[in-house]
């Protein structure tokens, strides 16, 4: 396997990880690329309620003229205790770096869903 390919591997592998598919998800509807709705079923109600007020002003979009789009740098967690993700990611996009934390609970379905948002204060 080419080097190329390995890194491919371990990004896709990286990407199924709990708190790295939400906070790709979650920088998707922030950043206005991807409608709210897309999280209806990923996020419990309080959490949705949030990202409908954050989304119209896509506080993750590119600023001024960058025509990068954001990506997800990295992304951390902390686990309380079982069930719950507290997770943090950085965000950039051109030269600029933005801060995403959110919390996922794991239901009774054994699924994870966002419990919280928070991008800190925004400008």
């Amino acid at each position: 396997m080419s080097r190329g390919a390995s890194v491919a591997a371990a990004y896709r592998q990286r990407d199924r990880l709990p708190r790295y598919w939400f906070a790709n998800r979650l920088l998707l509807t922030l950043s206005g690329q991807r409608p709210v709705h897309t999280l209806l079923g990923h996020a419990l109600p309080a959490a949705y309620d949030r990202l409908v007020e954050l989304a119209p002003r896509a506080p993750l979009r590119p600023a001024g003229g960058h025509a990068t789009a954001p990506v997800v740098r990295r992304c951390g967690e902390y686990r309380p205790r079982h069930g719950v993700i507290e997770a943090f990611a950085r965000i950039a996009s051109g030269d600029r770096l933005s801060a995403l934390a959110f919390r996922l609970e794991l239901g009774a379905d054994a699924r994870w869903r966002c419990a919280a948002v928070d991008l800190g204060p925004l400008a």
